[in-house]
């Protein structure tokens, strides 16, 4: 039986996280002007829409003992999107939202989930063609944040005729 440490504990690496990328993000794009810049409220919405797609990973797989491949292809994607961060900061020369813990949290935390995976006798082999949603999640998360962001500006100068 796998615990629930490995399956709630993408949910919880995925916080501590993303939690750097909240507090870090906005500032980050806007002395980047070459990147899109992103506020703080549309970086919170971004996030939120990933973290239903982590949340729900982890409630697959606790609720498969860690057999779900839909855990285990999020697990996957989350540790090798640490490669991405620490690749990043290397062609920025700096610092880069996430980079602190892409290498102390999420790389150790999946590497370690695929051990405890594989020492339950759970065989834990995404599919490559799962691991392709993981750029498509991240970009549709930021998408949606985009957009919320724009009807949120549009509704805001909409004046309120109800007396």
């Amino acid at each position: 039986m796998v615990s629930k440490k490995v399956t709630w504990g993408l949910l919880a690496a995925w916080v501590v996280h993303d939690l750097e990328e909240l507090v870090t993000m906005a500032r980050w794009t806007r002395r980047h002007r070459h990147v899109p810049t992103t506020t703080t409220p549309e970086a919170a919405i971004a996030i939120g829409v990933v973290g239903v797609v982590v949340a729900a990973a982890a409630a697959d797989g606790a609720r498969t003992g860690g057999r779900s491949r839909f855990f285990q292809s999020v697990l996957a994607g989350f540790g090798l999107h640490a490669v991405t961060h620490v690749a990043s900061s290397a062609v920025f020369r700096s610092y880069t939202p996430g980079v602190l813990t892409a290498p102390t949290v999420v790389a150790p935390f999946s590497l370690w989930a695929f051990r405890r995976l594989s020492r339950a006798g759970v065989s834990a082999k995404p599919s490559s063609r799962a691991l392709l949603w993981f750029p498509v999640i991240v970009v549709s998360a930021h998408g949606i944040a985009r957009l919320a962001m724009r009807v949120r500006e549009n509704t805001a100068r909409v004046p309120d005729t109800v007396s």
